[in-house]
């Protein structure tokens, strides 16, 4: 760290690698058909007759990435924690690409989904933030899955409706209320993101923040010149000191979020104020 600072100098935001998983990747027409299913049915006419439903093998690879991450999700591993074989897993989903889009349909079903209409429409859009980041916390393996083709199951229906709710009647077009939305959600995926790499960083093993600066600390001072990057310097130590961190997601999390609305806020402003 600089020899004028006793705390880490502020560093960008690393970027995180797109997820080599994604949805919509499995058949398309078998995929719709198991999203839509009637909830609890078991399936028919495809192998031998099974005890469990489609339900429970999604409930369970669930599990498994919870646990253990989307690494580790794999029919095998599902159907280890089934107690079943692994081929008997095929009689319920053709394979990973359609159980990956069923797991994050129930996902987006689970996220609560509370009345709004009586809040002020920022504290409506926070409630949405709030309510994806909650999600992301609970299930992380979700930040490594590209959704450019999302799951148009249920539970993605019910959950884009219930958002889009808290920026209805505020006067923006139908396009602006999916931008503003495309817009907030992005930014909490972003957030969750950078939570999770601080929680990776210094889970099971890793060194603390407090051990990594006691080793880097003293190598920096030895390279780096505070008047050769004085606002570095400057607004390094400052952050340092007010987060004791180099980042502090849950700080930089409630600041963006503010920021979000009041962007969006310049801009229900502008819609209601009318053609200039």
């Amino acid at each position: 760290m600089p020899p004028t600072s006793p705390t880490p100098p502020a560093s960008p935001t690393p970027p995180v690698p797109t997820g080599t998983d994604r949805s919509g990747a499995g058949d398309p027409a078998r995929t719709l058909e198991l999203l839509w299913r009637t909830p609890g049915a078991r399936p028919a006419g495809r192998g031998p007759r099974q005890g469990l439903t489609v339900e429970e093998v999604v409930a369970a690879a669930i599990a498994v990435a919870d646990a253990e991450g989307l690494a580790a999700l794999t029919m095998r591993r599902v159907a280890q924690r089934l107690g079943v074989g692994a081929m008997s897993l095929y009689t319920y989903v053709p394979g990973k690409a359609e159980l990956l889009d069923l797991m994050l349909d129930t996902v987006f079903g689970q996220v609560p989904r509370p009345a709004l209409s009586a809040l002020p429409w920022r504290e409506r859009v926070r409630a949405v933030a709030d309510a994806n980041m909650a999600m992301y916390r609970q299930h992380p393996w979700m930040l490594s899955v590209a959704t450019g083709r999302p799951p148009l199951g249920p539970g993605l229906i019910a959950k884009y409706d219930h958002e889009l709710s808290a920026l209805d009647g505020l006067g923006l077009h139908d396009v602006e209320m999916d931008d503003a939305l495309t817009y907030l959600l992005g930014f909490v995926q972003a957030s969750a993101r950078l939570a999770a790499d601080a929680r990776a960083a210094t889970g099971q093993g890793a060194l603390s923040d407090e051990q990594w600066w006691a080793i880097a600390g003293p190598l920096l001072a030895r390279v780096y010149d505070a008047e050769r990057h004085p606002i570095a310097t400057r607004v390094g130590a400052a952050a340092g000191a007010a987060h004791n961190a180099a980042v502090d997601p849950g700080h930089a999390y409630r600041f963006g979020l503010e920021r979000v609305l009041d962007g969006l806020g310049v801009l229900i402003d502008r819609r209601a104020a009318g053609p200039a």
